[in-house]
């Protein structure tokens, strides 16, 4: 797997965008982040899992997961090699990351960003009057 692998995967999960965190890529469910391409010069994706995920994963497959050094990793932020990953265990784990962000999420009831499908409309403007410019609203403005 590489990295256009695991942007591939992480954007077909329901609600997730690419946007970055201090300059490095990240994905995001609910304006929240689940993974990260902040290693991807050193042949890493990241994913924010729990502690107990993350030793499960280390434990099972410990040539394809460990965790990131320092105070990060023993938070549960896992680098996932991903020339070492297949396809099956690079979209398990980051469905295993995304669900964890949905489930907190919820917790904190933090609503879905959504973004608008169409911007809203004004009212038509009454006979005799000039339409109102975009951006303004006429019951506010100032006589």
């Amino acid at each position: 797997m590489n990295t256009n692998d695991f942007r591939r995967i992480a954007l077909s999960l329901e609600g997730a965008e690419e946007s970055s965190h201090m300059g490095q890529p990240d994905f995001r469910v609910g304006g929240r982040i689940f993974a990260t391409l902040a290693s991807a010069k050193q042949g890493y994706g990241n994913l924010m899992l729990t502690l107990e995920q993350q030793t499960a994963f280390v434990e099972e497959l410990p040539e394809v997961f460990l965790p990131i050094p320092g105070g990060w990793g023993r938070m549960g932020m896992t680098h996932i090699r991903l020339a070492a990953a297949n396809q099956d265990v690079l979209a398990g784990a980051l469905r295993t990351a995304y669900h964890l962000r949905l489930q907190k999420n919820a917790r904190s009831g933090r609503k879905p960003v959504q973004k608008p499908t169409q911007k809203p409309k004004l009212p038509p403007p009454a006979k005799g009057k000039p339409a109102p410019k975009p951006g303004t609203n006429p019951r506010t403005k100032k006589r």
